[in-house]
Order: structure tokens, then sequence, then C-alpha cells
């Protein structure tokens, strides 16, 4: 009974350091793959300058709302009560367009830059594939998340590089 017992455990103790010296796991910096692709160096021009015409757009709507506001408070002295009321009215409207225009265009910038980087991020997500098989990782992990502070070298290889030639 003992020896049953003792090859038991010694089974459960064997049988982890043998399933250890199969399992292989990448890793790689999603960031630095990402970032090393030239679509990224276009997608990130081109949502910039999108980003700039909705910022220069907003300026335009925000001086032309102050411009007003100064002049109805320069001017509201002398104005009639109907008068007044229907300035008051103008600005209140303009001023909710402007932060519905401002809500909108946040909007969508995220998503024109989910549209240029799903792309790049299909192309990497391609690649793992084909690393993982050719390599036949158990899995592969992104270390940008810093989700995994230790990762055994003798156990694991880095692949950034090999995912850069891969997805390019």
């Amino acid at each position: 009974m003992k020896k049953i017992i003792f090859l038991f455990i010694l089974s459960f103790i064997l049988l982890p350091i043998n399933a250890q010296q199969q399992v292989k796991v990448g890793y790689f910096s999603y960031d630095k793959v990402l970032k090393a692709l030239p679509e990224y160096v276009i997608a990130k021009a081109n949502t910039e300058s999108l980003s700039k015409q909705y910022d220069t757009e907003m300026q335009n709507a925000q001086m032309e709302f102050n411009e007003k506001y100064e002049n109805f408070l320069e001017n509201q002295s002398g104005m009639a009560d109907a008068i007044r009321e229907k300035r008051q009215s103008e600005l209140q409207s303009m001023l909710e367009r402007n932060v519905a225009f401002k809500q909108e265009s946040a909007r969508l910038l995220s998503k024109a830059e989910e549209n240029a980087m799903q792309p790049l991020h299909n192309k990497i997500a391609e690649a793992l594939k084909v690393i993982g098989s050719e390599k036949e990782f158990l899995m592969i992990v992104n270390t940008d998340s810093e989700a995994c502070p230790y990762i055994n070298p003798m156990m694991s290889e880095d692949i950034t590089s090999l995912i850069i030639e891969k997805a390019k």
C-alpha cells in the first residue's frame, strides 16, 4: 500500500517536470511590433491630420461663439426684452451645437483611428498564428501590460523581431 502511495505521489511530481520540458512559450511587445510596421506611420499621420482638422473647426466655432457672446454683453443693456431673450436663446443653441460637435468629432476620430489600425491588428494576429504554429508554442504572451512580470528565458522565446518580419 505504501508503495502504491509512493508511486502515486512520485508520478505527480515527475509528470509536471516532463510537461514543463515540452511546453514552449513565446513572448513579445505588441507596442514595439505595431510601431515597427510601415503602415503604422501612415495610419498615425492620417488620424493626426483628421484630428487637426477637427481641432481647427472647433477653434473656429469657439471664436465665433466668443465674438457673438461679447457682442451680446456689450449691447444687451440697450436691447428690448424679446430681442435679448432671442439672442440668449441663439447663444445657448450655438453653445449646445458646439458641445455636440466636440462630442461627435471625438467619436468620429476614435472610429477613424480604430478603422485605420484594424488592418495592422489583423496583420499582427495573422503573424502570431503563423509563428505560433511554426514554433509549436503553447501560448504567446504580450509583455506590454506588465501582467507577466517574469518569464523564464530557458522555457520561453522573445519573438518580437520574428513578428515584425512576418507582419511586414
